[in-house]
Order: C-alpha cells, then sequence, then structure tokens
C-alpha cells in the first residue's frame, strides 16, 4: 500500500520536501510513521479524511471569507497526513524565535521611549514616522513588565536547501493557535496510536502558559484577577478561535458593549453590577479599540479604554502599537536590530527583501519583476500581493502602477520555493507547499513556545499561497522528542 503511494510520488523539482529525499527514499525521521501508516488500507483513509471533514464541520472549525462583501463561512481544509520535526531542527527554531523576539521586543520599548535606534541611524527615521501603525499615543507609555509582544505567531518557510527563513512577524493579534489545538485534536481521534508511538511533543499545554501569563500581568496585587478576552463579535472571521480560547481559559469572552471605564478603570458589566477588569486579551485591532482616541466611528472598542490604559489600570495584550514592529518595511531592520539590540548574530535568517521607496531598490524589482513577490507592507490574508511568476501582463502593468502611486506601501522579495509535505488528494499522496507558523508566549518568566505550530498548506496544485482566504489548508505539525 504505501510502497504504491511512495512509487506515484511526484517531488516538486528544485524543492526541498519534508518527507521524501528522492525517488523512494524517505527521511529517517518519518520512518516510524510510515511503518504504522502503511498498515492502513486506502478505504480505511478515505473513510478517515471524510471523519475530519465532518468533526470539523460539527464542531464548528471554520473561519470566514469575505468575497463582494458577504461573510461566507467555511471549514479550515485539513490534511491527515502530519507534517514532522525533528527535535534537532526544533530546537534551532525556537532559539531563533526567541532571540528575534527579544530584539523586537526591545525595539518596542525604544521606539516609544528613548528612540535610541533612530537616533544612531540603524533604522531610518521616516521609515517609522511613515508607518500607519506607528502610535505617537503609545510615546512613553508605561508597559507593565516592559513586555509589548506577550504573544507572536512567526512565520517559517524553507528554501529549496531546506534552509529556514522568517517570512514574516504576526505580533499584533495573531491567529491560527486555535487550529493547531484543533488539529491535534482529530489527529488523535484519526491515529489514536500513532502519536504515542511516533514520541510527539505536546502542544496542549498552549492555553495554560498563556492564561498564566495573563493573570502575572494584573496590575492588582490580588489572588484572581479578572481576565477577558475582548473580541469583534461573531462576524469577525477568526470568532471560533475567540471562543475557543476563552472557553479552554475559563476567561469571559466578552465585546465592546460588555465593558465600560469608569474613574480611568475598565469595568464589564454583569447581572451583579459592575466588576473590575484586570486584564483584556484583545483580539480588536488598535484603530477600533478606544474610539475616543483612535477612529471615532468605532463600536467595537471601548471609550476611554487607552486612557486607563495610560494609567497602568488595566493590562492589554498585546500591546497597543505593535504594528510598528511587524511592518513589513521594517522586518527588512529585524537582524540589525538583534545585532544592535542584543550583540548577537541573527539565528533565523530573513528573506532578502526589496524597499521599493528606495529607487536604485524599485528599478531592480520592476527589471526582474518576473521573479519577485510584491507585498503591500501593512497587508495580510495573502490579498494585494503579485506574483511575478504567475502574473499576466496586464496584471504587471498595473500593479506597477498601484506601487509608484505610494512606494512606501510595498516591499518585494525574490519568489522562494517554498517547501512540499505530502498530502492525502483524491486518495493519492501529492506534495503541496507549506509554511510554518510557531506561537510564542511572552510573560514575566520568559517565552515559551509549544512544540509545533501551524503548519498550512497551499492546496491547490503549483500554487505558493497558503492563506486560508485563498484557498489554503492546514496540518497537524508533530516534533519529536529528542
Amino acid at each position: 500500500m504505501i510502497e504504491d503511494f511512495i512509487k506515484n510520488y511526484l517531488n516538486h523539482p528544485k524543492t526541498y520536501d519534508e518527507m521524501f529525499l528522492n525517488g523512494d527514499n524517505y527521511r529517517n525521521h518519518y520512518a516510524n510513521f510510515i511503518s504504522n501508516f502503511s498498515k492502513e488500507s486506502l478505504e480505511n483513509l478515505n473513510k478517515k479524511e471524510e471523519l475530519a471533514k465532518k468533526l470539523f464541520m460539527s464542531q464548528g472549525i471554520t473561519f470566514t471569507v469575505y468575497d463582494s462583501g458577504e461573510g461566507i463561512e467555511k471549514i479550515f481544509p485539513f490534511d491527515i497526513i502530519p507534517r514532522i520535526i525533528t527535535s534537532t531542527e526544533w530546537s534551532f527554531i525556537e532559539k531563533g524565535i526567541k532571540q528575534r523576539l527579544k530584539a523586537l521586543n526591545l525595539f518596542l520599548k525604544d521606539i516609544y521611549s528613548n528612540q535610541f535606534i533612530l537616533k544612531d541611524q540603524i533604522v531610518p527615521i521616516n521609515v517609522i514616522y511613515s508607518c500607519p501603525h506607528f502610535l505617537r499615543e503609545m510615546h512613553n507609555v508605561n508597559v507593565l513588565h516592559d513586555i509589548y509582544i506577550h504573544i507572536a505567531g512567526i512565520d517559517l518557510i524553507r528554501d529549496h536547501d531546506g534552509t529556514f527563513y522568517v517570512l514574516e512577524d504576526n505580533l499584533r493579534t495573531p491567529s491560527g493557535v486555535s487550529y493547531m489545538l484543533e488539529n491535534r485534536e482529530i489527529t488523535k481521534r484519526l491515529f489514536p496510536d500513532l502519536i504515542p508511538q511516533c514520541g510527539v511533543r505536546s502542544v496542549t499545554e498552549y492555553p495554560a502558559i498563556l492564561y498564566k501569563n495573563l493573570m502575572a500581568l494584573s496590575p492588582r496585587a490580588i489572588s484572581n484577577p479578572t481576565i477577558v478576552l475582548l473580541s469583534p463579535g461573531m462576524y469577525n472571521s477568526a470568532y471560533y478561535e475567540h471562543t475557543t480560547l476563552a472557553r479552554l481559559m475559563g476567561v469571559e469572552l466578552v465585546e465592546g458593549r460588555d465593558l465600560v471605564v469608569k474613574n480611568q478603570k475598565v469595568f464589564m458589566k454583569t447581572t451583579t453590577g459592575l466588576q473590575q477588569v484586570d486584564v483584556i486579551y484583545r483580539r480588536v485591532d488598535d484603530d477600533y479599540l478606544d474610539p475616543l482616541v483612535f477612529n471615532p466611528n468605532s463600536v467595537l472598542g471601548v471609550a476611554g479604554l487607552m486612557g486607563a490604559y495610560r494609567k497602568g489600570n488595566v493590562a492589554i495584550v498585546n500591546a497597543v502599537g505593535n504594528g510598528v514592529a511587524d511592518d513589513k518595511a521594517v522586518y527588512t531592520y529585524v537582524p540589525d536590530m538583534i545585532k544592535y539590540y542584543l550583540n548577537e548574530e541573527p539565528i533565523l535568517k530573513n528573506v532578502p527583501t526589496y524597499q521599493l521607496s528606495n529607487q536604485d531598490e524599485l528599478d531592480y524589482v520592476f527589471a526582474n519583476i518576473n521573479t519577485m513577490v510584491i507585498k503591500k507592507t501593512n497587508g495580510s490574508g495573502g490579498y494585494g500581493m503579485l506574483m511575478g511568476h504567475a502574473a499576466t501582463e496586464q496584471e504587471t502593468e498595473e500593479y506597477k502602477i498601484e506601487v509608484l502611486k505610494d512606494p512606501r506601501n510595498f516591499i518585494a522579495q525574490p519568489t522562494i520555493s517554498l517547501s512540499s509535505a505530502p498530502c492525502f488528494i483524491n486518495g493519492k499522496l501529492a506534495p503541496r507547499r507549506i509554511d510554518l507558523r510557531p506561537f510564542a508566549l511572552n510573560g514575566p518568566d520568559g517565552i515559551s513556545i509549544v512544540p509545533g505550530g501551524l503548519t498550512r498548506v497551499a492546496l491547490k496544485e503549483g500554487s505558493l499561497v497558503v492563506n486560508s482566504s485563498q484557498g489554503g489548508g492546514s496540518k497537524d505539525t508533530w516534533v519529536l522528542t529528542s
């Protein structure tokens, strides 16, 4: 059975495959999985795939695609073949992410206080001051424990030679952790014996670690602080995740209308009266948090929230203003931040990135546009990108016009041949491109990263775009014990 799968598996040329070395040879760390997986019949695998779809649907594991103004709820496609990472690879990833987050956190503290990195001309001042997510309202705000980035989702990819690169840093309201947790639960249902037999490390501690960190952030020295998860509401694309995390942590899920600010303190409306809130894990963007400070038309936030935050009466997770650190134009300077703040060489590499506000780099990118990916510096979800190798001449010319209107809003990167992994598609194993989003939690006791993450899959054949909104799916991520 498995021999047929392997024999008919067609590796992408010049692509690092996570399972297969070449031809019939698979990587050693997949041996245990393959020997167990080979006992499954094709009929049984088809049944397991169908069961996974039913479990996702019955548990409401969905996301929302916004198309033509309509919100269409879909189940998140799940591939039953796990992506496996060795303990050595994971140790490297873990060290690299911790180093990166330390530097980014120091950058945020610096940029909202003394701005030494600007004075020393490590990062150009115009790059920061032109960033729409650099919030002057955060200048000299005392952030508890100096932790700005409490939760991070760092997107990693592998090039054709297996080298890990950071594609982007998600430091505002990173999403996807609920899918990591549910993918593991589904895998346990589908292959109950495989996980212990293969020595796979657990990811289920994530909600407990997050809850412990949130408790430690309380401005009030009390044993049972009030923690809430602030959601934009049921029409948000990640609402399933908001409800899941609130349930797993045992905290209240609230919307802006459930909170009120009095005397620069935040209170939650309850049936027994107002209850003071100590920590807000917010999934509402900065612009909508406080209509008195940011967007005056927002009904998603809480009037006066920033006043309570500045006063130190409530902790907000992640900190307000983090967007300046994950702006794609600022991303270019993260290796320099690591050297500047930590006096260390970066462990994880950046993808080479061109700033289109620089005329020489703009000229180079336009001359080599067929080998480039151009992105908006503050875009997300795979929207608004130009994949040079796949775009028509007309699409390319139209995109160039958009870039020239405001080059600061765009960066370009060479097309990276993302690593592939086997997926079970139409009863066969077929390679599909993947990335990895590990989730890091930063608390007073340091940075914790659960061993795993969300492996996203470009399910469309030949596609390099893994975002769920663009037809991507996901698979369980196994980190092996040493």
